[in-house]
């Protein structure tokens, strides 16, 4: 194995599989980062050059994408006929042009996009998607399985990145909520640490209607027998009101508030929340 970066993610990669007991090869652009890799037997390659040739397979994990192009790109021939996979988060653009460069210089190019967090990897709590060489994920399972749990997406080089965008996006969502909603209690002199049990339960109420949230999307089939989008419209006005009387920003639940009426506006009053869905696929 053969790492190229050694940041925080890159750092917790080699270290998971040095712990396995693979022989792993690194390389670093500033030589201060891996000593302690180096301590454990990894092997710390002169070059980025001699770190590729080392092994078959090469992963690389740097900052940005930028970063990963400026790497590689001057060593297609030391990669010619290796597997290189890019765990570097970035855009399925990205993504999709990287491998057009790696499959005009025979390389087999996966990439990545790692859903945990540092010192997640190696637990079965991480998760990594892939996409692109079918062939090179099978080949190369088991190593993949003791960084996290593998899930190839497709061979579509960009499937992995899209997924990433929309999870962060997802992310972003409910912490940007939970962040308005403790303002609110804390408003009124409440603490958040009480609200945290509260939200947990209201998060994992609402996970549990993604999988027909989902099934109605792919349908196109929206009922309301749970609740309308009107009556979700209704609450938005009081959450808006509720925040205003206390001095919380009501940025966030207007713009709900906003996309709700949008979608009544279209007619769809009495269909499903999910049917929401079309604001966001025709945004104004």
């Amino acid at each position: 194995m053969t790492f190229l970066g050694l940041g925080l993610m890159g750092h917790a990669l080699a270290d998971t599989l040095l712990a396995a007991g693979r022989p792993t090869t690194v390389w670093n652009r500033s030589t201060d980062k891996g000593a302690d890799l180096i301590g454990r037997a990894a092997r710390r390659a002169g070059s980025a050059g001699e770190a590729i040739t080392a092994s078959s397979l090469a992963i690389v994990c740097t900052a940005h994408n930028n970063a990963v192009r400026e790497l590689v790109q001057p060593l297609a021939a030391e990669l010619r006929g290796r597997t290189l996979i890019n765990l570097t988060s970035g855009s399925s653009s990205e993504a999709r042009g990287i491998s057009d460069w790696a499959a005009g210089h025979e390389i087999a190019y996966l990439d990545g996009a790692v859903l945990a967090v540092p010192d997640g990897i190696g637990t079965d709590e991480a998760a990594i998607v892939y996409s692109g060489d079918k062939d090179a994920f099978d080949q190369h399972n088991p190593v993949l399985r003791r960084l996290a749990t593998p899930t190839f997406l497709g061979n579509a080089p960009g499937l992995a990145a899209l997924h990433d965008v929309a999870v962060l996006g997802m992310m972003w969502h409910i912490l940007n909520a939970f962040l308005h909603a403790a303002a609110l209690l804390q408003s009124a002199g409440v603490s958040a640490t009480p609200l945290t049990p509260v939200l947990e339960g209201g998060i994992a109420t609402t996970t549990g209607w993604l999988a027909d949230y989902a099934e109605q999307i792919d349908a196109g089939v929206f009922p309301g027998d749970d609740s309308t989008i009107a009556t979700h419209l209704a609450a938005m006005t009081h959450l808006i009101d509720e925040s205003g009387a206390h001095g919380v920003s009501t940025d966030l639940p207007l713009q709900m508030k906003a996309i709700a009426d949008r979608a009544v506006a279209e007619g769809l009053g009495q269909s499903g929340h999910a049917a929401m869905i079309s604001q966001f696929r025709s945004p104004e």
